[in-house]
C-alpha cells in the first residue's frame, strides 16, 4: 500500500506544479469559445486538461486529445509528443498498460527526432527551440519511470529517472531534476538502501525549496519520515509526517494529504494508539471521498484495523466489508449475463415447440379442407390444393429458419458453458502462474535497457576508435561484454520460466494412467503453496503430510484428479489466510493431507484449521456458482467441478467441517 501511494503522489507532482496556474473550469471553457487562434486554443485547452488532471481521467483524456489534434493538425511535433507522454500517463490510470505504452514510444519517436525541434509552440519562453524539445524528452521519460512502478519493473525506473535526470541538467529544468533524484530515492528506498535513499532526498529537498516547488518538498519530507521510522527515529519521522501534512493542508493538494494521513494512521497503528490511528484513518477516508477516488477501499481497511486495535469487532467488520467492495471486481455480473442468456436460450426452445404445435393445428386444418373440398368440383380441389401446398412451403421455410436459429442459439450457448467450465480449470493454472508475470517481466526488462545501453555504448566506441583513443575503446568494449552477458543469463531465465509454465499448462488426454497418488497429493500441495505465496508474499502456513506407503499405484486420469487436489488445497489455503486476518492469539495457520489404503478404495483427506463452513450452505457447497467467497473471489465451479471429476472416476467427495474450528474433505477414489 505504500509502493502504491508512492507512485501516484510522485507521479502527479507534476501537475501539482501547475496548481496556482489551473484558474476556474468555467472561466476556461467560457474562454476557449472565444479563442479565434489554433495556438490560444491549443493553450486553453491543456491548462482545462491540467485542472481535470488530477481529480477526472475521463475528462482529461478528452482535453488532451483535443490538444493532440490541434498540434497534429498544425503539426506543432513537440507539443504532440508532450500531448502524448501525458495521455500515457492518464491510459496508465485506467490500467491501459498496452496502450499507454504505444503512446509513450510514439512521444519518444518524435521528441527524439532533432529534425522536429523547431515544430513547436514553445511551452516556456526561458528554453530555445533545441531545449524545449529535450525538456519534453524529459518530461517524457520521467512520466515513464513513474507508471513503471506499476509493474514493479525498477530495473526500467532507475534507468528512466536517470535518464530524465540527464536530460534537465542539459536544459537547466530544475524542477525536473529535482522529480528525477525524488523518484531515484524511491527506488533506493524500495531497495531498503536507506542511506542512499535518504541522501537523495535531502538533494532533491534542497532542488526544490529554491524552485520553491512547495509540492515536491512536501512529498520528499514524506518520504524522509518513513525513513526515519526505519532507522528507529520515531520522533523526526512524525515530526516530518507533520510537516508533510501541514503543507498539503496549506496547499489544498487533497491526493497528497491522503497519502500523508495514511502514512500517519499506519505509524499509530504500529504504536498501538488506538485513538490518533482511527482519527487519521477516518480523516483519510473523508479526503479519498471529497476526491471521489477509486483507491478508498485500502483506506477502509486500515480503518477497519483501527477498530481492531480498539477491540471494537462491529466497527472492524463493517470498513472491512466496505474496503473488499471496494477492491474486488464484478464476477457476479457475469454470472447475471450467462443466466440471462440461458433465459433467453429456454424462450428460443420453447418458441419452437410453440411452431411445431401451431403446425401441427394447421396441419390438422388443412385436412378438414381437403375432406369439406371432396364437395366442390374438380377445379376448386386443385384450387385449394395449389394453395395449401404453397402455405405449406412457406411455414415450413418459416419453421426451417426458426429451427436453425434455435440450433445456433443451443450451440453458442454449450459453447458458453464449456468456456465457462474451461475458465474454472484454468483457475488454477492461474493460482499457479499468478507470479510468472511479475517475475517475466524483470528479466525481459533487463534485457531491453541494456540492448539500449549497449547500442549508445557501440556509438561512443566507434568515436573513441576514430579519435585513436583505443584504451578508452576497449574499457567501453568489456562494458559492452558485461552488458551482453546480463543480457544473456536473464534471457535464459525469460526461457526457463516460459518452459516451466508450458509444463504446468499441459492439457489432460482423458485417459487413465497408473499413477502414484502420494507424490500427486504431495505435488500439488507444493504447487498450491507456492502460488498462494506468489499472490501474496507474506502468506505462510505449516503444511503436514501423512502418507500410506502402502497404496501404490493406483489407474486415474492425474491431470483431472490433480484438479481436484489443488482447487481443495486453494480452498485450505484461502481459508487459514482469512482466520489468520482475525489475529486469534496463539493460532498457528495449518493445512494436512492424509493418505490411506481402506481395502478396495483409497482415501484422501485435506483438512484446514480455517474459519469452518456454517452448516446452513454445508448442503450447498457442491452445487454449480455457489461460493462462499466475497464477490470477484470465487467462481462457485471449482467444487461442483471436482465433484463430477471424482464421480466419473467412481468415487465419492465428501465435507465434515466445525464452522470457528476446521473443514476436512474426503475423497475415496477405486484402488
Amino acid at each position: 500500500m505504500k509502493n502504491y501511494f508512492r507512485i501516484i503522489l510522485l507521479a502527479f507532482l507534476p501537475m501539482m506544479l501547475h496548481a496556482q496556474e489551473k484558474g476556474n473550469p468555467d472561466s476556461l471553457r467560457q474562454a476557449l469559445k472565444m479563442e479565434t487562434t489554433d495556438s490560444a486554443k491549443y493553450f486553453t485547452t491543456f491548462k482545462l486538461f491540467k485542472y481535470y488532471g488530477l481529480d477526472n481521467v475521463d475528462s482529461a483524456l478528452n482535453y488532451i486529445d483535443q490538444c493532440l489534434l490541434i498540434a497534429r493538425k498544425n503539426n506543432y511535433k513537440i507539443n504532440e509528443a508532450d500531448c502524448l507522454q501525458d495521455k500515457g500517463f492518464e491510459l496508465t490510470r485506467l490500467g491501459k498498460y498496452a496502450e499507454s505504452f504505444e503512446s509513450f514510444q510514439e512521444a519518444f519517436k518524435i521528441a527524439e527526432d532533432s529534425t522536429n525541434e523547431n515544430k513547436a509552440l514553445k511551452l516556456d519562453n526561458k528554453f530555445s527551440f533545441h531545449q524545449n524539445r529535450l525538456d519534453v524528452l524529459g518530461w517524457a521519460h520521467y512520466q515513464f519511470a513513474t507508471i513503471g512502478g506499476f509493474t514493479n519493473s525498477t530495473d526500467q525506473q532507475i534507468f528512466q529517472f536517470r535518464k530524465t535526470l540527464q536530460l534537465a541538467e542539459a536544459v537547466g529544468d530544475n524542477v525536473l531534476a529535482g522529480l528525477a533524484i525524488s523518484g531515484i530515492g524511491d527506488i533506493y528506498k524500495g531497495r531498503n538502501e536507506l542511506d542512499s535513499a535518504l541522501t537523495s532526498y535531502q538533494k532533491a529537498e534542497q532542488i526544490n525549496q529554491r524552485t520553491s516547488f512547495e509540492n515536491g518538498a512536501s512529498y520528499v519530507w514524506l518520504q524522509e519520515g518513513e525513513i526515519y521510522g526505519s532507522k528507529g527515529d520515531k520522533n523526526k519521522q512524525l515530526y516530518y509526517y507533520h510537516k508533510g501534512v501541514e503543507a498539503f493542508i496549506k496547499l489544498n493538494d487533497k491526493l497528497n494529504l491522503s497519502g500523508a494521513y495514511e502514512a500517519l494512521a499506519n505509524y499509530f497503528l504500529q504504536e498501538k494508539q488506538k485513538d490518533s490511528s482511527l482519527y487519521y484513518a477516518k480523516k483519510n477516508v473523508e479526503v479519498l471521498n471529497s476526491i471521489k477516488s477509486n483507491n478508498i477501499g485500502w483506506a477502509y481497511l486500515t480503518v477497519s484495523k483501527s477498530y481492531q486495535l480498539r477491540n471494537e469487532i462491529d466497527g472492524a467488520y463493517k470498513y472491512q466489508d466496505l474496503a473488499l467492495a471496494g477492491m474486488y471486481g464484478s464476477y457476479q455480473s457475469e454470472i447475471k449475463k450467462q443466466s440471462e442468456f440461458q433465459k433467453q436460450s429456454f424462450k428460443d426452445q420453447m418458441r419452437v415447440k410453440q411452431l411445431e404445435q401451431e403446425k401441427a393445428s394447421y396441419q390438422s386444418k388443412i385436412r378438414t379442407n381437403i375432406l369439406l373440398g371432396g364437395l366442390f368440383t374438380l377445379l376448386v380441389i386443385a384450387f385449394f390444393l395449389f394453395r395449401n401446398n404453397r402455405q405449406k412451403q412457406k411455414a415450413n421455410r418459416l419453421i426451417a429458419q426458426q429451427k436453425e436459429k434455435v440450433e445456433n442459439t443451443l450451440v453458442e450457448l454449450k459453447s458458453t458453458q464449456s468456456q465457462l467450465i474451461q475458465s474454472e480449470k484454468m483457475a488454477s493454472l492461474g493460482e499457479l502462474t499468478a507470479g510468472i508475470a511479475h517475475e517475466i517481466q524483470n528479466p525481459l526488462n533487463f534485457v531491453n535497457n541494456f540492448s539500449e545501453v549497449n547500442k549508445e555504448l557501440l556509438v561512443e566506441m566507434k568515436d573513441e576508435i576514430n579519435k585513436g583513443n583505443i584504451d578508452n575503446a576497449n574499457a567501453i568494449a568489456n562494458d559492452i561484454i558485461e552488458n551482453e552477458e546480463k543480457i544473456n543469463h536473464h534471457g535464459k531465465r525469460a526461457s526457463d520460466i516460459v518452459k516451466g509454465m508450458l509444463q504446468h499448462s499441459r492439457a489432460s488426454a482423458g485417459v487413465k494412467e497408473s499413477t502414484n497418488i502420494n507424490a500427486l497429493a504431495d505435488e500439488y500441495l507444493k504447487l498450491s503453496y507456492q502460488g498462494q505465496r506468489a499472490k501474496v508474499k507474506s502468506f505462510n502456513s505449516a503444511m503436514k503430510t501423512n502418507f500410506d506407503e502402502n497404496i501404490g499405484n493406483i489407474n486415474i486420469i492425474p491431470q483431472d484428479i490433480g484438479r481436484v487436489l489443488l482447487n481443495l488445497y486453494n480452498n485450505a489455503f484461502y481459508a487459514v489466510a482469512e482466520k489468520k486476518k482475525l489475529n486469534i492469539e496463539n493460532y498457528e495457520s495449518t493445512v494436512s493431507v492424509s493418505t490411506k489404503k481402506m481395502g478396495d478404495r483409497v482415501e484422501i483427506r485435506v483438512k484446514d484449521n480455517g474459519n469452518g463452513i456454517p452448516q446452513k450452505v454445508v448442503d450447498k457447497i457442491f452445487q454449480p456458482f455457489f461460493t462462499t467467497k466475497p464477490t470477484g473471489v470465487g467462481t462457485g465451479l471449482g467444487l461442483s467441478l471436482s465433484y463430477d471429476i471424482v464421480k466419473a472416476h467412481g468415487g465419492e467427495i465428501r465435507v465434515s467441517t466445525i464452522e470457528g474450528e476446521f473443514t476436512e474433505f474426503v475423497v475415496q477414489l477405486p484402488a
